[in-house]
């Protein structure tokens, strides 16, 4: 072969591409792709992570999604309550309720802000846009809220048609009385009761309860008996808003 003329060899190096050319081929395919599956498999680095850190990373947003919703739920609630004209200037600390005691002897919540959050001893608290009780005590994060049910609870109030105020005091059993309503005044079944208007507390009558009973004093004959009916549900408590007037800038 080294003897041979180069026209010669040359059609013979032709020849041998020409024939083999598709099982080469064929072989150097099936190696492109044996590589391209174990480096997919493999992964190029910093697009593959580990199953813990996958794991967590997971978890991580799952929070931030869960904690989101809950801050929009809570920016709509602020939104509704300060719309009203009535609240111009007022602000509101939204909190969750940690423990509730709602027996015969006591009715009072525990939620998770304090005085670090612009809390303060008898400020108002609302749910479902009534009043549900006062602040009694206070710590940096906690605050303890007593009832409107409970039977240390002596609040200020109105009774719809009527045009003086009374004091209404829980009686520790899921409700309240209305004390010292003359039988000379016309109160009806259903009637709405008012928290009244406490400067630096409270800037405007806000509804705390309905009349549920009305009949005569057994004790006095010239009082009415009221009894009131929380306008929400307290057993049901979750979440609350402190009325906190004249905050903090």
């Amino acid at each position: 072969m080294l003897f041979a003329p180069h026209s010669l060899t040359s059609k013979f190096q032709f020849a041998f591409v020409r024939i083999f050319c598709w099982p080469l081929g064929a072989a150097g395919d099936i190696s492109l792709s044996a590589s391209d599956l174990v480096a997919s498999a493999r992964g190029s680095p910093g697009e593959l992570v580990s199953r813990e850190r996958y794991d967590t990373l997971h978890n991580r947003l799952a929070n931030v999604t869960e904690w989101l919703r809950q801050e929009r739920e809570k920016v709509e609630r602020l939104s509704r309550l300060r719309n009203r004209p009535v609240w111009k200037g007022v602000d509101f600390v939204l909190a969750d309720v940690i423990v509730a005691s709602t027996d015969a002897s006591r009715s009072e919540l525990i939620i998770n802000r304090g005085a670090e959050d612009g809390l303060a001893l008898g400020q108002f608290v609302l749910s479902d846009e009534s009043i549900i009780g006062t602040i009694t005590a206070l710590g940096g994060r906690t605050a303890h809220v007593r009832l409107v049910t409970d039977p240390a609870s002596k609040i200020a109030v109105k009774i719809e048609g009527s045009d003086s105020d009374r004091i209404m005091q829980g009686d520790g059993r899921h409700r309240a009385k209305v004390l010292l309503v003359p039988t000379s005044r016309k109160i009806q079944t259903g009637a709405v009761v008012y928290a009244q208007k406490k400067p630096g507390f409270l800037g405007t009558p806000v509804i705390v309860g309905s009349v549920c009973k009305c009949a005569g004093n057994s004790e006095n004959p010239l009082l009415w008996d009221i009894t009131v009916t929380p306008a929400c549900d307290l057993e049901r408590l979750t979440d609350v808003a402190v009325v906190v007037m004249n905050p903090r800038k």
